[in-house]
């Protein structure tokens, strides 16, 4: 054994890192826990792997494009409370915002 070793090119971290995948300490509420261990008893996989899962599907949903349905819904909802908000002036004609039938 040697009196002194050099460890100033030393990385921190695992000795044989993990492609794709981190190793994390988080707190879940342990009903949280405890729903996700019991689901994947049944469905005979991990735990960890399931929220995993979970995470992924979530964040699948939540980057969707605007399709127009969207935005229309969003415009129908929107518009109503634009001109209710807007002042009326004089001699200015209101916009309908009455539903149109599409052709």
């Amino acid at each position: 054994m040697r009196a002194e070793y050099d460890f100033s090119k030393g990385k921190r971290g695992a000795v044989l890192p993990q492609k794709g995948k981190t190793r994390i300490s988080i707190f879940i509420d342990n009903a949280v826990l405890d729903a996700f261990r019991s689901r994947a008893e049944k469905a005979g996989t991990g735990y960890q792997t399931m929220m995993n899962e979970a995470l992924r599907q979530y964040l699948s949903e939540g980057e969707q494009p605007v399709t127009e349905t969207i935005l229309r819904n969003v415009l129908r909802q929107e518009i109503p409370e634009y001109f209710r908000a807007t002042p009326r002036r004089a001699g200015k004609a209101r916009i309908s915002t009455a539903r149109r039938k599409s052709p």
